[in-house]
């Protein structure tokens, strides 16, 4: 009975080492499945990656191409706003002058008005002195045709007088001349003719 002790002893640490193979046989296969899962995992990880990385350069690039598209854009837009802030400063200068000049048309204009202002008060005085001498005139002209109808009339009552006179000389002359012709009349013959004669004025 004592020999078979060591026997069982030795196919118990058979076994025992047996089972630990198989145990680590078995860890053994599924660490390689892991391994190869993981490897697999990796891969796909990194070709996942690889394309990531291809997809984030493309889209650096694009991010690139794009920023330095902005840039020229941006510069552009500087460009242009420094044209527009120069042709700004420009139109304001033109605008002050602007200004300037049509503040001094008003000066001007307000000037020019208050001499038209005045030339019409003194055109309107000038047509009142107009109606007045006018009117002076008017009268005066009526003062000498009443005058001139005066002087009219009072000529012809002096040839009216002239013609009564002239034709009273001549019935004296004829009452003279038949007195003349007649000496037997008393005292005629001594009248002398001159002294009857009236004198035409």
């Amino acid at each position: 009975m004592t020999p078979s002790v060591p026997r069982t002893r030795g196919a118990a640490a058979l076994r025992m080492n047996k089972i630990s193979l198989d145990n680590q046989s078995r860890i053994i296969r599924r660490l390689r499945a892991k391994l190869a899962t993981e490897t697999q995992d990796s891969v796909a990880t990194k070709g996942g990656l690889e394309t990531k990385v291809s997809s984030l350069e493309k889209d650096l690039q694009i991010q690139r191409r794009d920023n330095h598209s902005q840039r020229n854009t941006v510069n552009l837009c500087h460009t242009d706003i420094d044209h527009r802030i120069s042709r700004l400063v420009e139109a304001k200068k033109e605008h002050k002058t602007n200004q300037i000049a049509l503040e001094a048309l008003h000066k001007t204009i307000a000037g020019l008005t208050e001499i038209g202002l005045g030339m019409s008060k003194k055109i309107e005085r000038m047509k009142a002195k107009k109606q007045q001498a006018r009117e002076s005139h008017m009268e005066c002209h009526h003062k000498l045709q009443a005058r001139i109808q005066e002087v009219e009339d009072t000529i012809q009552e002096k040839h009216l007088i002239i013609e009564a006179l002239v034709k009273e000389k001549a019935s004296l002359l004829q009452t003279i001349q038949g007195m003349q012709e007649d000496p037997e009349e008393e005292g005629l013959e001594d009248i002398p003719v001159d002294e009857g004669e009236i004198v035409d004025v």
